[in-house]
């Protein structure tokens, strides 16, 4: 099933159940998967590569205004974000545990033969690669670098 399938049928639910906060969310992934779906040109939908994409840019997105809105003190809008994102966050892979993640690096830089943090990009390429999606950019690059500086 795709995304834009489940993503139509969560709506119905959320429209059926009266449930506002939860459509919301739902509407723009949808807007997302046909804006995108249009820009190429039409054909046969989205690659699941594709939507995944979509929903890590657009969980992204929310984590940002998270943020600024915390730090600025606006709670209602930090609670409006905060349960957008949960809604995003279901329809994403699981994310990795912090030991998960350091293990799959780990085996990434013994894949590429990596040494040092001259190495750097080689791992960053295929880490990002491989873990699309079950890990945020930030926190591999985190590890990253401190794995090859140890």
């Amino acid at each position: 099933m795709s995304l834009k399938t489940k993503i139509e049928a969560e709506i119905k639910q959320a429209m059926l159940n009266k449930q506002k906060e939860r459509l919301t969310p739902l509407r723009a992934i949808k807007s997302l998967i046909l804006l995108a779906e249009t820009e190429k040109g039409g054909g046969d939908g989205l690659s699941e590569d594709a939507e995944l994409k979509l929903l890590t840019k657009a969980a992204k997105q929310r984590k940002d205004s998270l943020e600024i809105f915390k730090e600025q003190g606006r709670d209602d809008l930090a609670a409006k974000e905060q349960s957008e994102l949960e809604v995003i966050e279901e329809f994403l892979p699981k994310q990795l545990t912090e030991e998960e993640l350091e293990a799959e690096l780990k085996a990434i830089i013994a894949e590429v033969g990596a040494s040092g943090p001259q190495d750097m990009g080689k791992v960053m390429g295929a880490s990002t690669k491989k873990l699309a999606g079950k890990a945020d950019g930030k926190a591999i690059s985190a590890k990253v670098k401190e794995l090859l500086n140890q």
